[in-house]
Parts: structure tokens; sequence; C-alpha cells
């Protein structure tokens, strides 16, 4: 996440720096702060080398160290591979730090039993669309084998899978996402599709070469 124009920023460089105000060679990965006139500063420069850093990983005593210090920075490092600046964390406060490592440890068990019953909640979602998912493959395809349609929708509708059961398109039940995950089906499991692939047979070549059977099968699966 990208901090906003309004946040103090510490940069880690990637690069030699030099210290604009007090000249001292900072070398590579420095953490420096950016000053229009002289450039690159040190922390002791910028005064802000009394503040202790808190790595990202806890959103709660984040938000906590945040709230608590008066004086705060965010630290920023550059990713190549995502060509962004990338939070690393802050700079806060040693008392404020303190305080809010204390609230923290007190109601842990607190904030895990929430976290566990959002969990429960997305889950329940979860299950629910797959059901939903489901009820509509048997809508448009009546004849499938017994219980098929919860098998596709259980495997289209993977969380995290990038599968078209997750797509927006799906979640609103659209004919077209749901053939689609239909298709995927049947191309693999009731035609031999697979074994071509294993054959070394070109993924779009192995596809044309069961495609009347793939539409064999949605046409049976269809009928009323």
């Amino acid at each position: 996440m990208a901090a906003n124009e309004q946040e103090l920023k510490v940069f880690i460089s990637g690069r030699d720096s030099t210290c604009g105000e007090c000249n001292e060679e900072l070398g590579r990965s420095a953490w420096i702060t950016l000053a229009e006139a002289q450039g690159a500063l040190c922390l002791s420069c910028s005064d802000l080398d009394h503040l202790a850093f808190l790595p990202t990983g806890s959103a709660a005593l984040t938000r906590r160290a945040k709230k608590y210090s008066t004086l705060w920075a965010v630290v920023l490092k550059w990713s190549r591979a995502r060509k962004r600046y990338e939070r690393q964390g802050l700079l806060v406060e040693e008392t404020a730090l303190q305080r809010a490592e204390d609230e923290c440890s007190k109601d842990e068990d607190e904030r895990a039993a929430a976290r566990a019953r959002a969990a429960e909640r997305r889950t329940a979602l979860d299950s629910e669309y797959v059901v939903r998912f489901a009820r509509r493959i048997r809508e448009l395809f009546a004849n499938c084998p017994p219980n098929r349609e919860a098998a596709i929708a259980e495997h289209a509708c993977q969380k995290y899978s990038n599968r078209v059961g997750r797509s927006a398109d799906a979640k609103a039940f659209d004919e077209d996402a749901v053939r689609l995950a239909v298709i995927a089906h049947v191309r693999h499991v009731e035609t031999g599709y697979d074994g071509l692939l294993v054959q070394g047979v070109p993924r779009e070549e192995a596809r044309r070469r069961v495609a009347g059977e793939v539409e064999s099968t949605l046409r049976a699966w269809s009928l009323s």
C-alpha cells in the first residue's frame, strides 16, 4: 500500500546516499527523508532518529501505535518487481509502541475470537454461494448426473483458485459463466481431453478434438 501525500515518509534507499545536511556518507539501504532543497537527509538530521521501527504484520498493533504516537512516519522501500514503493512499517515513539504492545497482549484472546467468528461467517457465506451455484447448474442442465452439479460447483467456486466460479459474472449466476464451468468439467471428466494432454497434444488442439463430445454432452444434459 502506498503512502498518501500527507504522511511523513522515510525511504529505505536503494543506492548509496549522502546526507545533504551533515554530509555523512550513509551507504546503501540508508533510511532517509527527502528535502526539496537538501535532497536526502539522515534520520538524525530529520529529527526522527528517536523513533522505533514497527514492521508491518499486525494491523491492531500498527493502528494503536500510530494512534498513540504524536510523531510517526511511514517507511517505504522501492519494489523492483512491482515498480512501486511499498510499506515496510512505521516509525513511532517508543512510549506509543510500548502502550500499543501492552494493549494488544491484554486483548489478544478477544481479537482471536473475533477473527474466528469472522472466518466462520465467511465460510458460511461461501458455502451458501456454492449451493446456489450448484442450483443454477441444475436449472440450466437438468439432466446432468445426480449430484454432479455439486461437484462442478465446488471445483469451480473454490476460494483463491481464480477459476470461473470466482468471477464477477459467476457470482451473479450469469448463464454464460455457469456454462463455462460446466464445459470445463465435461472436458476433463467426460472426454479423453486429459489423456491427449498427457500424450503431448497442444492444449488448443486437444480442445478442438474433444469439442464435439463436449457439445454432445451439454445438449444431453440440457434436454428437458
